[in-house]
């Protein structure tokens, strides 16, 4: 699939689910559902009450992720973190109150729509230590070597070119930093008619890593320490749903994919120099 198209195709519908939420309606855009306005097993339930209520409506409204990663990941007052598709900021914003007032929260999308909509919510929230920055995560525009942690919520699974997303990742990552997403990734085989769908790619799914290719994929970018912990292992139920709209057989494809689909909270660690 060439990246140009996919890029175009995830830039629309996330264009259109910014200013959904702008409308004050809800979103999803995993599992082929995007703008349908009805959850889905990918994106349902992942804060907190105590973490939604501290936040914009607007940027709860506009969370389209497959986890949590600011709940999972070791964030330290004082820190640099960097958000990897950062959509509306919730988890920018999130990060901003974790690291406080000492350290730096920014937020990176490609989608002008969602820039604006995440300025909002910065403004909103009165958060004074977070920056959205407008560029792709194949090219990341900060300097070498200047963020302790990176995260992301179901963003790297959209790139034609996830060896490009690592490989900026660990660029950008001081000696020692970590690496900390979420993401939704595939045990086993997927049946190509999945892979090969273009609002499934939009949806999370088709465009996710096998497992262990996520492993080696790091690895070959310098990584190290790395672990993949299931969050969520989507069963046929949840694989029916979000197959259902995709123009597929949803009823025979979830016999082949459930049970094969994750939400999945990946750790890595890009090695410290040495003295």
């Amino acid at each position: 699939m060439k990246q140009s198209e996919t890029r175009e195709a995830v830039r629309q519908a996330y264009a259109g689910a910014a200013l959904r939420v702008v409308q004050g309606q809800s979103n999803s855009c995993c599992g082929g559902s995007c703008g349908s306005g009805t959850a889905d097993p990918i994106t349902a339930d992942l804060y907190s009450a105590e973490q939604t209520a501290m936040l914009p409506e607007t940027a709860v409204l506009a969370s389209l992720g497959c986890g949590n990663p600011t709940a999972l990941a070791e964030l330290h007052p004082g820190e640099v973190v960097l958000d990897l598709g950062s959509g509306g900021g919730i988890d920018v914003l999130l990060s901003g109150q974790r690291v406080g007032p000492m350290g730096k929260a920014y937020g990176l999308d490609m989608t002008d729509e969602m820039l604006a909509l995440a300025e909002s919510n910065r403004v909103k929230a009165g958060a004074t230590n977070v920056e959205f920055l407008k560029g792709t995560i194949e090219e990341i525009p900060l300097p070498d070597s200047t963020v302790d942690v990176i995260i992301s919520n179901c963003v790297i699974n959209l790139s034609v070119d996830k060896r490009q997303v690592f490989a900026e990742a660990f660029r950008v990552l001081k000696p020692g930093g970590r690496l900390a997403v979420s993401d939704v990734v595939v045990r086993g085989d997927v049946p190509a008619a999945v892979r090969h769908s273009m609002e499934l790619w939009v949806g999370c799914v088709a465009g996710a890593l096998e497992e262990q290719e996520f492993v080696a994929l790091l690895e070959e970018s310098g990584f190290t320490d790395i672990s993949i912990e299931p969050t969520r292992v989507y069963q046929f139920e949840d694989a029916a749903a979000f197959l259902g709209g995709s123009g597929l057989d949803a009823e025979v494809l979830a016999r082949q994919v459930g049970g094969r689909v994750m939400g999945a909270f990946v750790r890595a660690r890009k090695p410290a120099s040495r003295p």
